[in-house]
Order: structure tokens, then C-alpha cells, then sequence
């Protein structure tokens, strides 16, 4: 390889570094943003079900439930037809944010500290915070993907992939009787929250 070759090599290798951390800085911008769009609107409910209605506008512009849903239901997602997959993300957003909305009274605030977001693989940054909330502390890491317009793809609670804790429940589901079993499973877990 010759001087100019490398020298071409080490220029494109710092654009390539220079958008790394772009995007890291655009990831952590965008996720403070949303989560800052959240708790302005729980400061205006009362209620779990209320918060959970007038988030999810908000969330399903930042989070990309369709991405989430597949990886969740995982290989069996392309033995569904396309009306199965459109059903099987419906369920999956409402139960989603149902589940996450109840964790929290509405009103209070967790204390979240943002750490730096770092790009582990190309197109993904993780923006990891630690939450402290009624009188817990919380790891939780923001998975999001440029595939996805820099939307939220996973999260990960103290270590525990919100997908991964979600998909061993489908795949098994979808393994005993298809995509009727995991999109029943769905509808179950959306018609009787716990």
C-alpha cells in the first residue's frame, strides 16, 4: 500500500469517526428530548391509564415499536403475513407502553443522570443513564439505531433486555402454535395487565 492509499485510508477513517460521534451526541440529544416530553406530560395527569394515552403520541415518535415487536417475536416474525405483523405491533406498542406507563406515578420524576452515548457496532448508539426513583437506582440503557432514524429500538433495565425478556415469552409462544399463538399471547397480556 502506498503513502497516498493510507493517507485516503486515515481520512475516511475520521469521517467515519467524526459521524460516530455525531450521531452519539444527536442520540443523546434526541432521548433527552423525548424523555423531557414525557414528564412534561405526566405533570399533567392524574392517573396511570391517562398517562399512558397521552404519551404514547410521543413515544411512538420516538421508539420504533415495529423494530421492537419483530426482534421480540424473532425468526418466526417472517412466517407472519403482513396483517399478523401490523396486529402482532399494535398489541405489542399498547402493551409496551401500558406496562412502562404503570411503572411510574404520575407527577414525579425520576432524577436521571445521562452518561456519554458511545456507538458499540455501526449504526447503533447506546445512551446509557442511571435513574434514581422513589428511593431506587436504576441502570438503564437507551438502544437506538440510524436504521431507525435515530429512534429508540431496546432497552436495558439493570442489564435485562426489555426485548429479550419479551421474546423468550413470544418465541415460545409462536413455537407451540405460530403466529396465532404469539399474537393470542399478545392480546391476552393487553386484555389483563398485571
Amino acid at each position: 500500500m502506498n503513502c497516498r492509499s493510507i493517507l485516503v485510508l486515515i481520512f475516511f477513517a475520521s469521517l467515519l469517526q467524526g459521524r460516530a460521534a455525531t450521531s452519539t451526541a444527536e442520540a443523546e440529544r434526541r432521548l433527552r428530548g423525548a424523555v423531557e416530553e414525557v414528564l412534561a406530560v405526566a405533570d399533567r395527569v392524574k392517573d396511570h391509564r391517562t398517562l399512558a394515552e397521552k404519551v404514547r403520541p410521543i413515544l411512538m415518535k420516538h421508539i420504533n415499536f415495529e423494530t421492537m415487536t419483530r426482534r421480540a417475536v424473532g425468526p418466526g416474525w417472517r412466517q407472519f403475513t403482513s396483517e399478523q405483523q401490523r396486529k402482532a405491533t399494535q398489541l405489542f406498542t399498547t402493551l409496551v407502553i401500558r406496562t412502562y406507563s404503570n411503572k411510574f406515578t404520575p407527577g414525579e420524576h425520576p432524577a436521571i443522570n445521562y452518561k456519554a452515548a458511545v456507538s458499540p457496532a455501526p449504526g447503533r448508539v447506546d445512551v446509557p443513564t442511571t435513574l434514581l426513583y422513589q428511593g431506587s437506582h436504576y441502570s438503564v440503557t437507551y438502544r437506538m439505531e440510524q436504521e431507525s432514524s435515530l429512534r429508540v429500538v431496546d432497552v436495558v433495565i439493570e442489564g435485562v433486555s426489555m426485548i429479550a425478556n419479551y421474546r423468550s415469552q413470544l418465541d415460545a409462544q409462536f413455537k407451540r402454535g405460530g403466529a396465532s399463538a404469539a399474537i393470542a399471547s399478545l392480546e391476552q397480556s393487553v386484555a389483563h395487565p398485571q
